[in-house]
C-alpha cells in the first residue's frame, strides 16, 4: 500500500486540536494548535544541524498540507 506523505488525524477526546501525521521517515505527529510534535523515530546520533533543518522543513510542509486541505473544503 502506498501511503500519502501526510494525513489529517482527529481525536474526539481533543476536539479543539488539529493533528497532521507524517508517514515517511522521520515519522511524527504534529498538533497544529500548539505546534507540539511527537516523534516516532529515534533521531539521536544524527547530525543535529542537518536534522534540525530537515525537521523544520517537514513541519512547514505539514502546515502547508493542512492549509491546502482546508482550502479544498471551502
Amino acid at each position: 500500500m502506498n501511503l500519502p506523505k501526510f494525513l489529517l488525524a482527529d481525536n474526539s477526546n481533543y476536539p479543539e486540536d488539529i493533528f497532521v501525521l507524517h508517514t515517511e521517515f522521520p515519522r511524527f505527529l504534529i498538533n497544529l494548535k500548539d505546534d507540539e510534535v511527537e516523534w516516532f523515530e529515534d533521531l539521536s546520533g544524527e547530525n543535529e544541524e542537518d536534522i534540525a533543518n530537515e525537521l523544520n522543513a517537514l513541519i512547514k510542509q505539514a502546515e502547508d498540507f493542512y492549509d491546502k486541505e482546508m482550502e479544498g473544503l471551502a
